[in-house]
C-alpha cells in the first residue's frame, strides 16, 4: 500500500530523453511531473504481473497522454491478461508475455524477460546495452583520423588516410554495454542470479526483513538477505532494494540486513536518481 512517504511501484528507465517504465503503479504520473520525468516521452511501459499496485497508474496516464494528443505509438509489455485488462487506444499497442526471453530491441539496446515466482505470468526484465566499438584515441589522431573520418571507418572496416591503409581492428576495441536487472515481485530463485549475471545494476524486491523469512515465504516476496544473495551470486556490480512493506517507515534494518552480505546495496526512496 501507500504511505505518506513512499508511493507505489514504477521506475523510470532514462535513456537519450526516452523513457522506459518498470511497472506503473497508482499516482505514477504525478510522481513523474515532480521528479522531472515526461510522461510524453515514454516509449514502452513493461508491466511485472498482474497485480493492481503494479499496473494502476496506467489508465490515467493513458488518458492524460490522449488529452495531450497523443499520437506516437506507446508499446506495453505485459503478462497474458494485458489486453483485456488495459483496454484500447489508437496510440497503444499491447503485446503479451507467454514466456521468458528477448521481448524487444530498441536499436543500442535490447530487453528481455525472465520468469520469477510470485503470482501465475511473473516476470522480471532485462535491459542490456549491445557491445560498442570503441575508438583509441591516440592511436586514432597518430593515424591521421578526424572528422566524418570515424563515421566512416566504422562503416566500411578501413580507410586511406594521407595514401595509407588504417584498418579499424586496429584503433579500436570492443566495450561491453551497461546491464540493469529488474525482479518484480518475486520469492529468492535461481532465474534472478542467472539473468543478473554481470548487471551493473540490479533492482530486487526487498519486501521483508530477514525476521520475516516465513511471511516472505508465504506471499513469495523475498527478504533483503535474500536480495543481497542473488546480488553477490550474480556477481551484480550495484543492488538497489526496493517494494518495502508499509511497515518500514525506516528502512535501514534492510538496508543492514543486506549490507552483511553485499556491501554495494542502496534504498529505494521516492525520487532516487541512479546513473548507471
Amino acid at each position: 500500500m501507500p504511505t505518506v512517504a513512499r508511493s507505489l511501484p514504477s521506475i523510470a528507465v532514462r535513456r537519450d530523453g526516452d523513457i522506459f517504465l518498470l511497472d506503473c503503479g497508482e499516482g505514477t504520473q504525478r510522481q513523474m511531473m515532480r521528479f522531472g520525468i515526461s510522461y510524453m516521452k515514454v516509449k514502452a511501459i513493461f508491466i511485472s504481473h498482474l497485480h493492481l499496485d503494479h499496473f494502476l497508474g496506467v489508465f490515467g496516464m493513458f488518458e492524460t497522454m490522449g488529452l495531450n494528443g497523443r499520437k506516437e505509438k506507446l508499446k506495453l509489455y505485459g503478462p497474458i491478461g494485458s489486453k483485456a485488462t488495459f483496454g484500447r487506444k489508437d496510440f497503444l499497442e499491447i503485446i503479451e508475455i507467454a514466456e521468458g526471453g528477448p521481448l524487444a530491441d530498441f536499436g543500442e539496446f535490447s530487453v528481455s524477460a525472465f520468469a520469477v515466482q510470485h503470482i501465475p505470468n511473473s516476470f522480471g526484465f532485462v535491459f542490456e546495452e549491445k557491445e560498442r566499438v570503441r575508438f583509441y584515441e591516440d592511436k586514432a589522431k597518430a593515424a591521421g583520423l578526424k572528422g566524418k573520418m570515424f563515421s566512416e571507418i566504422a562503416e566500411k572496416g578501413n580507410l586511406k588516410v594521407e595514401g595509407k591503409l588504417v584498418k579499424l581492428k586496429d584503433i579500436t576495441y570492443s566495450q561491453e554495454g551497461k546491464k540493469l536487472v529488474y525482479t518484480g515481485d518475486s520469492a529468492p530463485v535461481p532465474s534472478i542470479a542467472k539473468a543478473a549475471k554481470g548487471a551493473d545494476l540490479l533492482i530486487h524486491d526487498s519486501t521483508f526483513a530477514s525476521d520475516k523469512k516465513e511471511e516472505a515465504k508465504e506471499t513469495s516476496h523475498s527478504t533483503a538477505e535474500d536480495a543481497a544473495r542473488a546480488a553477490k551470486k550474480a556477481g551484480a556490480k550495484r543492488l538497489l532494494l526496493t517494494h518495502f512493506s508499509g511497515r518500514y517507515a525506516d528502512t535501514s534494518l534492510l538496508l543492514s540486513d543486506a549490507k552483511k552480505i553485499f556491501p554495494n546495496v542502496s534504498v529505494a526512496e521516492d525520487g532516487t536518481r541512479i546513473d548507471v
